[in-house]
């Protein structure tokens, strides 16, 4: 009975083979006119929840704004080392506490206004207002000296926290310890990236979210490009910004950002020539374009976990034995060969490998004989008794086609019944923010690389915490790791944080990503990095010989 399926899966790869034989030249297409025109056409997978560098927390939202605004320091487009930003030097005291930051003159805004180190001190004030209730304050007041004291109310006078404007082109940070790795953050992280201040403040935005100040008529930023039009869910389009202090070095003219949810619109799109860049590529698709077209695929190292959030809040889930239960009961080996099929690891803990120095041990182990046990034992034996668990996931075939795989293993090897539950990116994520969930489809891109950035996640009330589950030792290591004075002792603080995360799993890891995504060769200057963060100054579409 199961030969059935074997002819009409290599009948699918036959067509589809064909179909991208026949539909892979871009000669005289939209791409063809773009490269002559300058004009990046980018898959960003769906459409974002804003353009305000203070409030977002999604990778979407990261690529278009990384567009429009500069942080003291930048990436470099090789390796993502920080290079000089907005600040063109800086000084770090001998104790490794003190960055002293030189500002550019000619660096402006783009309406005009010179950058100064007031605009950087009134941001940084506005992450640590608890009435902006930012999901990423905790990026400031961890490192920052007495910003913790500030935001909780222990302190009044703003003076007193580690920023300081020395004259409007000099500004300094005082942290609370030495950290190596704050120049990444500064680099890679929005939370430290400016805002127009006075333009905020305008709109009443100051302490509020989702104000006017980010409307493509009132957006101002400092970036390579500035925003010109934004339809929600059909295009937002950033244009080379005259007043970039680097404007010189920007080749390309346009980035047009397409928010597409469905994979296989987007490839299409991508296959007749109306995109440079996918964001994913379709799971039945990749092995097609390995066979077929492997000069347009890319599947490169990524520093991200897939994992499933456990709402501990709500039965069964506050029950440890059912998370575990259900953890143990997947075959991911199996996931990642046949389901995602993009050279994906499969995850036994959170951290994913690839940072050069920490190679996490603690380990997720068991059979699903013991998932059975497990969840006899919390009272539903072969899922007797167990009500269904809904499973959320934001819109995406690829989503879909893993929580299908998931739902199946759990109902074969539990007796377990989950229901899926699709909800748009916007509402998906205020879903999470406000526990309402009782599984949740997740992922988590490194902020900067280093693994501080996936444990920090779970602290009781962390911003991005959602899962209602609070762990005192947890939140006391993280403090320790803050202060370590070696990597080798902060290392070892992460691996005792691992191994919490996995006896009480408020999350369930599933794998470790890779970056898979489809590229038209005409795109330059884009190279592979663990962050997949292209900026965007540095790219470049090159026209075919002989075009007109």
């Amino acid at each position: 009975m199961r030969q059935s399926s074997l002819p009409r899966s290599l009948l699918l790869v036959a067509s589809a083979v064909a179909l991208l034989a026949t539909g892979c030249s871009k000669s005289g297409s939209k791409i063809a006119e773009s490269n002559r025109a300058g004009i990046f056409h980018y898959g960003n997978g769906t459409e974002i929840q804003d353009l305000d560098p203070q409030v977002v927390t999604g990778v979407p939202e990261h690529k278009v704004i990384m567009s429009l605004v500069e942080g003291l320091v930048m990436e470099n487009p090789q390796d993502l080392s920080p290079e000089p930003g907005v600040a063109e030097s800086w000084d770090i005291s001998e104790d490794g506490r003190l960055y002293t930051f030189h500002l550019r003159p000619n660096a402006r805004w783009s309406n005009g206004d010179p950058v100064t180190a007031d605009d950087f001190l009134g941001s940084y004030k506005r992450m640590l207002t608890q009435a902006l209730a930012a999901e990423y304050a905790n990026m400031i007041y961890d490192y920052v000296d007495k910003a913790d004291d500030y935001y909780f109310g222990r302190i009044t006078d703003f003076s007193e926290v580690g920023l300081k404007v020395v004259d409007p082109l000099t500004f300094q940070i005082r942290l609370k310890s030495p950290t190596p790795y704050f120049l990444k953050i500064l680099a890679s992280h929005p939370s430290w990236w400016p805002v127009p201040v006075k333009v905020v403040a305008k709109f009443g935005g100051m302490d509020r979210k989702g104000t006017a100040w980010t409307r493509p008529e009132n957006y101002v930023g400092n970036g390579p490009f500035r925003l010109r039009e934004w339809r929600p869910n059909q295009i937002l389009i950033v244009e080379k910004n005259p007043d970039y202090w680097d404007a010189g070095r920007v080749k390309l003219n346009e980035v047009h950002f397409y928010p597409v949810e469905s994979q296989d619109t987007e490839e299409r799109m991508f296959r007749t020539g109306q995109l440079h860049r996918s964001n994913e590529v379709p799971l039945s698709k990749i092995d097609v374009y390995k066979r077929a077209n492997p000069e347009l695929i890319k599947i490169e190292p990524y520093l991200g976990s897939y994992f499933y959030r456990c709402n501990v809040t709500r039965p069964p889930l506050d029950d440890v034995r059912v998370r575990r239960a259900l953890a143990l009961a997947i075959d991911r080996e199996s996931l990642v060969k046949n389901v995602t099929r993009g050279g994906q690891s499969p995850a036994y803990n959170f951290t994913p490998l690839g940072f050069p120095d920490y190679q996490p041990k603690p380990r997720l182990e068991g059979t699903v004989e013991e998932a059975k046990k497990l969840l006899a034992a919390a009272g539903f034996p072969n899922g007797t008794g167990l009500p269904p668990i809904d499973l959320l996931y934001n819109t995406s075939e690829n989503h879909r086609v893993v929580a299908e795989a998931l739902q199946q293993m759990w109902r074969i090897n539990l007796g377990v019944d989950v229901r899926l539950v699709n909800q748009e990116w916007k509402v998906y994520l205020d879903s999470q923010d406000t526990l309402n969930f009782s599984l949740s489809r997740s992922g988590w891109i490194a902020d900067y690389v280093d693994p501080h950035t996936f444990l920090e996640i779970f602290v009781t009330k962390g911003g991005n915490n959602d899962t209602g589950w609070s762990n005192a030792e947890y939140d006391a290591l993280r403090e320790k790791a803050l202060r370590a004075k070696t990597d080798e002792d902060r290392y070892a603080i992460y691996e005792r944080m691992e191994q919490i995360l996995i006896d009480e799993l408020p999350i369930i890891p599933i794998y470790h990503y890779t970056r898979v995504y489809l590229l038209d060769p005409s795109v330059q200057g884009y190279h592979p990095t663990v962050l997949d963060n292209h900026p965007f100054k540095y790219v470049w579409l090159e026209t075919e010989e002989g075009e007109p």
